[in-house]
């Protein structure tokens, strides 16, 4: 999995713009770090990467109790559980988290301009595309049972499904809010209100769960609810520090007409953050889909889901990784310094390849228990069990192409990463998949060998690219592309042309 966002990162205006002499070049190109040097970058990636980790276990939490408490509510309801939080991920929160992207690089440059109404307006117009966005997804989510009925999926599950997606529709709206809300406060460098909503939520969100489902008796209705619920949570802590600490009276100014004009702008970013999101996010999901027409599909999907809490959390150490050497890479490149630019890259490659063996190892190892935290059904735990190896190999290719697509995007190459990812899952690792599980009967195995072939592809491909890049290229394009060499530029041009940054 590749994860997706990265704070553009503006120059200080009062920094020298200085060109390198030809000999400055060659010296940089040649600059081999020392020891001294690595420990240093080694530290600055996860000085950076650490409080990522932390909110996204934080996060993790969340899926993992729903998770758990479906899992008792029987075979049925875990796999029509994981079924809709797999159509929920594809058709609404990837959409949502797409879009509210793209305010990302107008508030941050906003903030660093000290141009506070832009922040404000930019907050309104998104929440508004989102809001507006929710109406279709509603509609679909409303009558997705005869939709999975005719895509072949087992009756039963496909009833749970639509059961639970239609008590999940207030999260939609929440999610509206909550997404432009933390994009709002992270490019003002506010991150504390982001970890301690997490953690407030999380600490409720149990204990509600176990009301809803044994004391109410709601069943996957009560599961449903209680995601709602944590995201409101979530959101009234967020709302409360907003309004308590007085963090937007520069940027916000009240709602006004204006949010509903100059959406070109914000849509223009909107739209390609939105498409990339939903590709990376899709892939996995769709594993969830292909269970479900398996001629075991109960007990598919039930594993599949669990494979996917593993990978989940796993999946948390490469992505703040990712994140912090986008913001390293971006950083140095920015200032001029290439060389620091590719050692931030080659140093976090390294650090991913051997948190790709941490996790392999925890997948190889935890094979025969980790079912057994969700279920107690004998064919669930025995397809995980054969399955967990597999994914754990999956492992050595993810974690280095997650950090890889966080070097790409450092150095504004962000499509280049699509078109490996785009080549590798859906050119290479879906119709392996579909062969191995479908026409060679292979079942579930036969899929997550799929995954592994993609992600063998992608992490080459990844490696390989970052290996042939020149980066003082990479740096010229970065003075470019952050308008150091065009002042005559307009503010929305070199706005367009930060953004992708």
């Amino acid at each position: 999995m590749a994860l997706t966002t990265s704070t553009p990162l503006l120059m200080d205006p009062s920094i020298p713009r200085l060109k390198a002499t030809h000999a400055g070049d060659e010296q940089e190109q040649k600059h081999r770090p020392t020891i001294s040097e690595v420990v240093e970058e080694i530290k600055l990636l996860y000085s950076i990467a650490l409080p990522i980790i932390a909110a996204g276990l934080l996060i993790y939490g969340k899926s993992m109790i729903s998770m758990l408490f479906m899992g008792r509510l029987g075979k049925e309801a875990l796999a029509g559980g994981s079924l809709s939080i797999g159509i929920a991920n594809i058709t609404g929160y990837s959409v949502l988290s797409g879009l509210a992207m793209g305010m990302e690089a107008i508030s941050s440059q906003a903030c660093g301009a000290k141009q506070w109404p832009l922040m404000g307006q930019a907050l309104q117009r998104t929440i508004l595309i989102l809001l507006f966005s929710s109406i279709p997804i509603s509609l679909l989510w409303l009558k997705i049972e005869p939709l999975l009925l005719l895509c072949g999926q087992d009756p039963t599950i496909s009833s749970i499904a639509s059961t639970y997606l239609s008590f999940c529709l207030p999260d939609l709206f929440f999610q509206s809010l909550i997404n432009p809300l933390k994009i709002y406060l992270r490019t003002q460098n506010v991150t504390f209100p982001l970890t301690f909503s997490a953690a407030f939520s999380l600490a409720l969100h149990a204990p509600i769960n176990y009301f809803l489902i044994y004391h109410l008796g709601l069943g996957i209705k009560g599961v449903a609810m209680a995601v709602a619920i944590a995201d409101f949570n979530l959101l009234i802590v967020l709302f409360l520090y907003v309004s308590l600490s007085g963090v937007h009276r520069k940027s916000w100014q009240g709602w006004s007409a204006e949010c509903f004009d100059g959406w070109r702008p914000i849509l223009s970013l909107a739209i390609p953050s939105c498409i990339s999101v939903c590709l990376e996010w899709w892939w996995y999901e769709l594993m969830i889909l292909l269970s479900g027409v398996l001629f075991n599909a109960a007990e598919a999907v039930s594993t599949m889901g669990i494979l996917l809490q593993a990978t989940s959390l796993a999946y948390i150490f490469p992505s703040a990784l990712s994140l912090a050497v986008s913001a390293r890479v971006g950083n140095e490149l920015g200032a001029n310094r290439p060389s620091k630019a590719k050692t931030s890259c080659h140093v976090a490659v390294l650090c991913a390849i051997f948190t790709s063996f941490v996790a392999m190892l925890f997948m190889t190892t935890l094979r025969n228990a980790w079912g057994k935290v969700f279920t107690d059904d004998e064919a669930i735990l025995s397809l995980t069990a054969a399955a967990m190896p597999v994914v754990g190999l999956c492992e050595l290719g993810n974690c280095p192409q997650t950090t890889g697509c966080g070097a790409l995007r450092g150095s504004a190459r962000p499509a280049l990463a699509v078109h490996i990812n785009l080549g590798s899952f859906y050119g290479v690792g879906l119709p392996l998949a579909i062969v191995l599980g479908f026409v060679m009967k292979m079942g579930l195995l036969g899929l997550c060998m799929g995954l592994l072939a993609a992600q063998a592809v992608c992490a080459f491909l990844m490696i390989f690219v970052l290996s042939r890049t020149d980066w003082l290229m990479q740096a010229e394009r970065a003075r470019e592309l952050i308008g150091m060499d065009e002042e005559d530029k307009t503010e929305d041009e070199t706005i367009a042309i930060k953004t992708v940054c």
